[in-house]
């Protein structure tokens, strides 16, 4: 076996929107890796993706026979030893959820594991199954990332005589990270920091906590834990239990609780979040397979923002609130708790975002960082700007 397809279940994948629509559930970021990357460093091999026709391009497949296996499922030191000795007739499942299985170099799915022998796994595995799976699991995911990443290897220094640690052994800094006058707490749980990151003065940081690389943390900042900063991320004011993917911006004030942030999005100064409803009773949030609200039965649960989405300064987001992909949000009041892909407005109301000018956007906004929107990233915008069509219930009505 050379290698391990990851497949996106069409079971699970519909409750991973908004942040499926724009890559394979395996490039999910949960932790301190993606789950694509998990894979990759516990298994040693590389790693393809089965996933939507119009992202496989981006996300291609690899040719040849290969251990397919679900990519909702995220990795521990044991998921490789139940899975590298099936044979190509048995198919690994979980109650009605298929695990891994073989799949044939011509084969498109795996309907044929009908055929196979199944085999139970008793132990329940970590299943990523609905959006806020993300952030509720992200403490333990980045436990596991830490340990996996940081073994048998040694930490850069803290040099900055005004920052101050705790549990100094449960803290990795990787080259090129720059610490001012930052207190990082890290008894409760690991604190990671990725290379080229920059920590500035006051800020600070509690376990777990993952910053990955090339990202900033903006003065004053307070982190809390059970947090991921994404690489290429600034990040300012107070974050809790939140992950944000990557190349998304929240440099300022304002507090973003519980909450899942894509790439590509920028939270605009003294933008606030929600993640608690006044009567504490449970959240609802948007089920895209439901096409309504459904129950998520947490009591904390914030804000989830697809890729290249927006706010202007002062937004505030009720609790529960679903944003698509591409939407702009601005104006006073609280805007409607969930926001299809391409929105453009507020709590007075929504038109569409035109593509050309999303388009002008979205080059803008990748130039700052020395990156170039693809004819492929293009296509796949272009591809979810139709599928969405149906969630723009305004323009049904104009």
């Amino acid at each position: 076996m050379d290698s391990i397809l990851l497949f996106d279940d069409p079971a699970i994948r519909g409750s991973l929107l908004p942040f499926a629509f724009t890559r394979p559930v395996a490039d999910f970021r949960v932790g301190i890796l993606k789950i694509s990357e998990k894979w990759e460093k516990i298994t040693g091999k590389s790693i393809s993706y089965l996933t939507q026709d119009y992202l496989q391009k981006k996300f291609p497949r690899a040719k040849g026979k290969a251990m397919a296996v679900n990519a909702a499922w995220l990795p521990d030191a044991e998921s490789w030893g139940l899975i590298e000795n099936l044979k190509e007739d048995q198919a690994l499942f979980f109650g009605k959820i298929l695990l891994a299985s073989y799949i044939g170099e011509t084969e498109k799915n795996l309907d044929a594991v009908k055929e196979k022998k199944t085999i139970q796994l008793e132990k329940s595995p970590s299943l990523l199954l609905k959006t806020w799976n993300i952030f509720q699991f992200n403490g333990e995911e980045i436990r596991k990332d830490f340990a996996l990443i940081t073994k048998g290897r040694k930490s850069e220094p803290i040099t900055d005589p005004y920052t101050k640690v705790y549990s100094a052994e449960n803290i990795f800094i990787e080259k090129g990270a720059t610490i001012r006058a930052a207190i990082l707490n890290a008894e409760n749980g690991p604190i990671y920091i990725g290379k080229n990151t920059e920590i500035q003065e006051g800020s600070i940081i509690r376990g777990p906590f993952a910053l990955c690389d090339h990202s900033t943390i903006n003065m004053g900042a307070k982190l809390r834990g059970d947090t991921t900063v994404g690489p290429h991320c600034k990040v300012g004011g107070e974050v809790s239990n939140s992950v944000i993917f990557g190349y998304s911006n929240k440099g300022h004030e304002g507090f973003l609780g519980n909450s899942v942030i894509g790439e590509w999005c920028n939270l605009g100064a003294d933008t606030n979040t929600s993640n608690l409803k006044n009567n504490y009773a449970p959240v609802k949030l948007w089920d895209y397979t439901k096409g309504g609200f459904a129950n998520t039965g947490l009591q904390f649960c914030g804000l989830m923002m697809g890729d290249h989405s927006k706010c202007g300064i002062n937004t505030m987001f009720n609790t529960g609130t679903v944003i698509g992909v591409g939407a702009n949000i601005f104006g006073d009041g609280f805007p409607r708790n969930f926001i299809a892909s391409f929105a453009w407005g507020g709590a007075s109301g929504f038109s569409t975002f035109q593509f050309s000018k999303f388009e002008e956007t979205a080059k803008a906004v990748m130039g700052r960082r020395g990156l170039e929107l693809t004819a492929e990233e293009l296509e796949i915008l272009q591809t979810i700007f139709e599928l969405s069509k149906n969630y723009r219930i305004w323009e049904k009505s104009s």
